[in-house]
């Protein structure tokens, strides 16, 4: 995958794009990760389908930002869209990256050929604010390394950087924090405006979602399956062999 950059609204936005003849499917990455963490489904997918993976607003090698609302997203995402020349495209998204990609949909039908919502539901109130604690410079990448816990680890190395100062992380948890604010709350309009087909992928030992919630979001709208995965709530991380399989299963119905 290929990095380059647009702007939009005053930032610098980055992303990865695999190139090639194959159909557009971007995916959009979860809280405090980035776009490349797509790259291994993007290997998978090619040539068939061409991943194109934005770093969003505050992450990656994409600009900070004054504001993180959620039309500042969909606004960012509809700009990618224009500067690609994209027609339409499959939305793939991962928590954060989830409901920006309903959102969108509720919003540009039109654009929008399918979508592959990873792990994320439409009533969500989490409180991100352990985050906070990881700010600031560290002095090793170990420092940092302990600060950010085994657990999420895996998760947030591609993010840590290692400075003149000191290691940091990409982004600044203050902003994830009020990025996080903006998502909570019942997104049921949104995910019952659009109606094209929709695969939701949930891991199995997710402790941010509900399997039942899931069965109710496919249940209520059509065109919409649902399959869980032995994984946490990064899916594509944890099982990336189940999850691309599932992906590639329901993208050749598309």
């Amino acid at each position: 995958m290929h990095r380059h950059e647009f702007k939009h609204g005053g930032l610098r936005l980055s992303y990865l794009d695999a190139g090639g003849d194959g159909r557009a499917l971007v995916a959009l990455h979860a809280h405090w990760m980035e776009g490349q963490t797509f790259t291994p489904l993007a290997q998978a997918l090619a040539p068939a389908w061409r991943v194109i993976a934005p770093d969003q607003r505050g992450h990656g090698q994409s600009d900070h930002a004054p504001t993180y609302t959620r039309d500042d997203y969909l606004g960012d995402l509809s700009a990618l869209f224009t500067h690609l020349a994209l027609e339409d495209a499959v939305l793939l998204g991962n928590s954060l990256g989830g409901v920006n990609a309903y959102q969108f949909a509720a919003r540009h039908r039109e654009r929008v050929r399918a979508l592959i919502i990873e792990d994320i539901g439409v009533e969500i109130a989490d409180d991100t604010g352990f985050a906070l604690t990881w700010g600031g410079l560290y002095r090793t990448r170990e420092d940092l390394v302990q600060r950010v816990g085994p657990r999420l680890l895996p998760y947030l190395q591609d993010a840590f950087r290692e400075t003149k100062e000191g290691w940091r992380l990409a982004f600044d948890p203050r902003d994830t924090v009020a990025s996080q604010n903006c998502l909570n709350g019942n997104h049921w309009q949104d995910w019952l405006a659009s109606d094209c087909p929709a695969l939701l992928v949930r891991g199995i030992d997710s402790r941010v979602t509900a399997q039942a919630h899931l069965e109710q979001m496919a249940l209520r709208r059509p065109n919409t399956c649902l399959k869980s995965l032995k994984a946490g709530h990064v899916v594509h991380m944890d099982n990336a062999k189940g999850f691309s399989e599932v992906v590639i299963e329901f993208l050749q119905g598309v």
